[in-house]
């Protein structure tokens, strides 16, 4: 196998990463070093935006509004005043995926299409937030390159300064239905996956917004090419079913393909490009065993766990990725016109007991009013709740077990 960029200069990559290879440094020094980089850039950051805002325009400054990513009313005030929202992150940094995230609800603008839905089983979890800053991730397989976690706007990222080569392994092999989802940034070149050690097939990730699946045992080649696409934090998915692949980008289905064959193992490979003037950035990765259709789970057992409504970190705001759960939730409800139905919010145990009774309180009412207010449900048939941590469907001794315990449920009335 050969880089995704260099793609016939394997010797060549070998001795030049053997030359810039920097001597050990202990975990304490590298920390220290960490944080005085990221003190550095952010006293940058904020000298920079003072000196922007302070060379804007009165007139500009009355049609710009800038709100925190987390911060809903600001957002909806800005609106409703019909001025411009540019969305920031905690840190004040530009938001991560683009306005369309942060501002639509579900269902509105591209993502009234959208069909991704996320497998309701975790098979791995890890943002990245249980590492030491300047390592490897415990949890994942290092094979090659220069990778360590970093922080960057208000998150945890597996940083690639060299072209690098890293496995995500999996508890056993994967199921035929499977999704895999991740957040990645790559100013210069691309990130290639492989699903077994065979290489047959591969997905490529480009980073301004291209992608690629290709089967060369199937003679499969399906590529989308974004015009003008620029390098960006983007937000990479992938859902199997069988012999079926999709892929999606940001708000997006960009590959459509019956026949992708993708192998089946207990590990995945991620093949980047990175050097130390313009690293690769990933997080935030989540893979999950596919789940049956609402309806039938709910049928057979009166009530069904969902890990496709997405929401704000703690807050009860729902996301836009939410839409092909909710608008599945919808469908059911009205093809079944005498079901009514619970929907109860549910917690990890990370935090205080009251605050996540709370929160799951309010999330499982924000997802009747979204049903009500986007697809026109009857409020009458449907009842919310919250439970916080008291029901775990799994231990949350686990990234993985934490993630299937924060979840929304839904009851047969």
């Amino acid at each position: 196998m050969f880089s995704p960029r260099a793609r016939f200069a394997i010797p060549l990559i070998a001795f030049a990463l053997a030359l810039a290879a920097p001597p050990a440094l202990d975990a304490q020094g590298m920390l220290g070093r960490v944080k005085k980089k990221a003190e550095e850039t952010a006293k940058k950051k904020v000298e920079d935006r003072t000196e922007k805002k302070a060379g804007a325009t009165s007139e500009a400054a009355t049609d710009k509004v800038e709100c925190k990513v987390s911060d809903q009313a600001c957002i909806d005030k800005a609106q409703a005043e019909g001025k411009e929202v540019v969305t920031i992150t905690e840190s004040g940094g530009a938001a991560a995926v683009g306005a369309d995230v942060n501002t639509m609800k579900p269902g509105q603008g591209a993502w009234a299409n959208y069909d991704f839905k996320p497998g309701d089983q975790i098979l791995f979890f890890d943002d990245l937030t249980k590492d030491e800053i300047g390592d490897f991730p415990r949890r994942m397989e290092f094979s090659s390159g220069a990778l360590e976690i970093v922080e960057w706007e208000g998150g945890r990222w597996l940083r690639a300064n060299a072209d690098s080569k890293f496995y995500i392994p999996l508890p056993d092999i994967r199921p035929e239905r499977f999704t895999m989802e991740f957040d990645y940034y790559i100013p210069q070149g691309e990130v290639w996956i492989y699903f077994s050690d065979a290489e047959r097939t591969r997905l490529d990730f480009r980073g301004s917004g291209g992608a690629n699946l290709s089967n060369n045992a199937a003679k499969v080649n399906a590529t989308f090419s974004e015009t003008g696409g620029k390098a960006k934090i983007r937000r990479a998915r992938l859902m199997v079913d069988g012999k079926y692949a999709k892929v999606y980008l940001d708000d997006k289905r960009v590959l459509n393909v019956p026949n992708a064959n993708l192998e089946q193992s207990s590990k995945i490979l991620f093949f980047t490009d990175g050097e130390e003037a313009n690293p690769s950035l990933f997080g935030n990765f989540r893979l999950a065993a596919g789940g049956k259709k609402l309806y039938d789970a709910i049928a057979a057992t009166g009530r069904v766990a969902t890990q496709g409504i997405y929401f704000d970190s703690g807050s009860d705001r729902v996301r836009p990725e939410s839409s092909p759960t909710l608008k599945e939730i919808a469908q059911m409800l009205a093809e079944h016109p005498d079901l009514a139905i619970t929907i109860e919010g549910h917690t990890d145990n990370v935090g205080s007991a009251p605050a996540n009774q709370e929160l799951s309180r309010k999330r499982a009412a924000a997802v009747k009013q979204a049903l009500v207010s986007t697809y026109s449900i009857d409020a009458a048939r449907l009842t919310s709740t919250g439970f916080g941590d008291t029901k775990p469907v799994a231990k949350n001794d686990t990234p993985e077990g934490r993630q299937q315990n924060r979840r929304v449920e839904l009851v047969k009335g």
